[in-house]
C-alpha cells in the first residue's frame, strides 16, 4: 500500500508508518503499485492545485474516499485499483482529475468456466495456541457466547402473541434469573402461504431450524406454532425431533383457550426453561469454539483499505487458533472470484465455490436483474463506483488462508478454518442466514449502520475515523487509523482479535448496549402461493 502524505500544500511519498511525523497528514491512498487511481483520505477532501515536487497536481475538488487519477487514462483504457481492473474509462481522464462513477463502464464478470482451481493454495499458518474465551458449553458440543432463552415460531401468525409474551417475560420473570442474558423470539415472515415442497423452500426451513437450535439458546428452544400452518413443528425439526419431546417445550396456540391462556402457557414454559438456563456458568474454552460470521454494510472506498484488511488479519488469527470463520454475500464476491478459487484447498472445494456463483447468477437473471443492481446510493456516495470495486474490497475480509469448505444457501457451517457460506448480500438477510452457524458476528462499515442481531453479539468496525468519532456510541473498533498512519493493519487486526475474545466472554458491544436487533429475514427464493 502506498500512501501519499501532505504537509501544508505539498504532497510527499512516505511510508505509512511515518504519517504522524512532522504533523504530516495523509492526502490519498494507493493500494497497489499498478493502480492508476487512488482515494482521497483527508476528511475535508482536497482542493484544486495541491501538488508535489514531481509536478503531480490535483485538478479539481475531490471529496474524501473518492478516486483521483494518478496518470492520464485514455478512453477505453482500464481503470485499475487493488491491482485489478474496476472499469474501462468512458473518456480520457487527465492526471489529477476526479474519477466518477459515470466515467467507468462495467467490465465483464469473470468467466466461471475458466477459473483456476487450487493453483495457489496458501501454506498453513503456524498454530496460535493458548487463546481462550469464557463460554457456555452445550450438550451437543457447541459453545454459546451468550446464555439466552430462545422462543422459536413456525409462522408469522403467532409472532405478535409471542412478542407480547416476551415483553412480559422480560419485565416480570427474567429479572429473577440473573445468569440468563436475554429472552429472544425467533419471529419471521415465513411458514404459510408458501410452496412448502418447492426446491427453494429448503433454504428458509433449514435456516430456521439451525437458528432455533442455536448455540446461544443452549441448542434447546421453546417452540410456538399456530396449528394450521404449512411449516409444522415436525417439518421444521424433522431431523432433530427430540427438540419437541420434552414436556412444555412445544405450544400450539389453536389448542389454547384464547389469547390470555396462550400467553400464560408461553410464560409458564419460559419460566421452567429459565430455571434451567440460570444454572449455567461460563467456562474457559479454547478459541477454536468460536464460529464467526463476517459481513460488510454501508461499505465505502475505505472499506477495502482499512476495516476489511484489518478484519482479514484477525480472521487469519482466528483460523490459526482453530476457529471456524466464514464470509458470505455472493454478489460481493462474484467479481473477485478469480482471486479466491486458487485458494480453495482442493479442486472440489473450488468447484463448489463456482457452483454457488452460478446458482446466484441464474437466480438474479430469473428476476430480470444482475450483479450491477447491488451497489447502493450510500456505497456510491462513499466512493465505490460499481460492484467490481465493491467486491474487490469486500473479499479482503477473507484474509489469506486456504478456503477449506463451501456451505450452500441455508446450510450450517461445520468445517473449521475459512469457509465461504453462500448468502445474499442484503445485510439483514445475510445476517439471518449466517445465524444458522455463528456465535459471533463482525460487521464492517464505511457509511455507518445501526444494524444489530439479538441472538449474537455484533462487533462494529468502521472504515474511517470520522465515522467512529461521529458514531462514538455505535462503533466498537476504529480501523480508520490505518489510513491516517496512526496504526497498521496488523495492530488493528490484533486489537480486533482480542476484542472478539473479550466479547465472546461477555463484554457488551454497542449494539448489545442499546438492545439493537434487526428483524430476522430468512432467504426464500421459492414461490409464494
Amino acid at each position: 500500500m502506498t500512501v501519499q502524505k501532505k504537509c501544508s500544500a505539498l504532497v510527499f511519498d512516505r511510508p505509512l508508518t511515518t504519517a504522524l511525523e512532522c504533523g504530516l497528514i495523509p492526502l490519498f491512498v494507493r493500494v497497489h503499485e499498478s493502480d492508476n487511481v487512488a482515494i482521497i483520505v483527508a476528511p475535508e477532501g482536497v482542493a484544486p492545485g495541491v501538488h508535489d515536487a514531481t509536478g503531480f497536481a490535483v485538478r479539481e475538488s475531490i471529496p474524501q474516499s473518492h478516486k483521483v487519477a494518478l496518470a492520464r487514462i485514455l478512453s477505453g483504457e482500464p481503470v485499475v485499483r487493488y491491482g485489478q481492473t474496476i472499469g474501462l474509462a468512458n473518456r480520457t481522464l487527465e492526471a489529477g482529475s476526479w474519477v466518477r462513477e459515470d466515467d467507468l463502464s462495467l467490465p465483464a464478470a469473470p468467466n466461471l468456466d475458466e477459473m483456476p482451481l487450487s493453483t495457489a493454495v496458501p501454506a498453513p499458518l503456524p498454530a496460535l495456541d493458548g487463546y481462550t474465551f469464557d463460554g457456555f458449553k452445550n450438550a451437543d458440543g457447541s459453545v454459546g457466547t451468550r446464555n439466552i432463552l430462545g422462543i422459536t415460531t413456525t409462522v408469522q401468525c403467532v409472532a405478535p402473541t409471542v412478542d407480547y409474551a416476551v415483553r412480559r417475560i422480560k419485565a416480570e420473570v427474567l429479572p429473577r434469573f440473573q445468569n440468563v442474558d436475554d429472552v429472544v423470539a425467533v419471529t419471521h415472515g415465513y411458514g404459510c402461504g408458501i410452496a412448502i415442497n418447492a426446491p427453494g423452500a429448503a433454504i428458509p426451513i433449514n435456516t430456521l431450524k439451525h437458528i432455533s437450535t442455536h448455540a446461544n439458546f443452549a441448542a434447546r428452544p421453546l417452540v410456538v406454532s399456530l396449528g394450521c400452518e404449512k411449516l409444522q413443528p415436525t417439518r421444521l425439526f424433522e431431523s432433530i425431533l427430540p427438540v419437541l419431546t420434552e414436556e412444555n417445550t412445544s405450544i400450539r396456540l389453536q389448542d389454547e383457550r384464547g389469547f390470555a391462556a396462550s400467553v400464560s402457557a408461553i410464560m409458564q414454559a419460559a419460566e421452567k426453561r429459565l430455571t434451567e438456563l440460570n444454572r449455567r456458568r461460563r467456562e474457559a474454552v479454547p478459541a477454536s469454539h468460536l464460529s464467526v460470521g463476517l459481513q460488510c454494510g454501508g461499505s465505502d472506498a475505505f472499506s477495502g483499505v482499512t476495516c476489511n484488511p484489518a478484519l482479514g488479519f484477525a480472521v487469519d488469527l482466528l483460523v490459526r487458533a482453530g476457529a471456524s470463520v466464514f464470509f458470505s454475500e455472493v454478489t460481493e464476491v462474484r467479481d473477485a472470484i478469480h482471486l479466491l478459487t486458487p485458494r480453495a484447498i482442493t479442486p472440489t472445494v473450488g468447484r463448489k465455490l463456482l457452483a454457488e456463483m452460478k446458482w446466484y447468477d441464474k437466480y438474479l437473471a430469473s428476476g430480470g436483474a444482475d450483479r450491477s443492481a447491488n451497489p447502493t446510493p450510500g456505497n456510491k456516495r462513499g466512493g465505490l463506483a460499481n460492484i467490481v470495486e465493491k467486491a474487490l474490497g469486500s473479499v479482503a475480509k477473507a484474509g489469506t488462508t486456504a478456503i477449506m469448505d463451501v456451505a450452500s444457501q441455508g446450510q450450517k457451517v461445520t468445517s473449521k478454518g475459512l469457509v465461504f457460506a453462500a448468502t445474499p448480500a442484503s445485510d439483514f438477510i445475510c445476517g439471518t442466514q449466517q445465524l444458522a452457524s455463528m456465535n459471533m458476528h463482525v460487521f464492517t462499515t464505511g457509511e455507518g449502520s445501526p444494524y444489530g442481531l439479538s441472538l449474537v453479539p455484533v462487533v462494529k468496525v468502521s472504515s474511517r475515523t470520522a465515522l467512529a468519532e461521529k458514531w462514538h456510541d455505535l462503533i466498537d473498533v476504529d480501523a480508520g487509523r490505518i489510513a491516517t498512519g496512526e496504526a497498521t493493519i496488523e495492530q488493528v487486526g490484533w486489537e480486533l482479535f482480542r476484542f472478539m475474545l473479550d466479547v465472546a466472554s461477555g463484554r457488551s458491544t454497542w449494539a448489545e448496549h442499546w438492545g439493537l436487533g434487526n428483524a430476522l429475514v430468512p432467504f426464500n427464493p421459492g414461490p409464494v402461493t
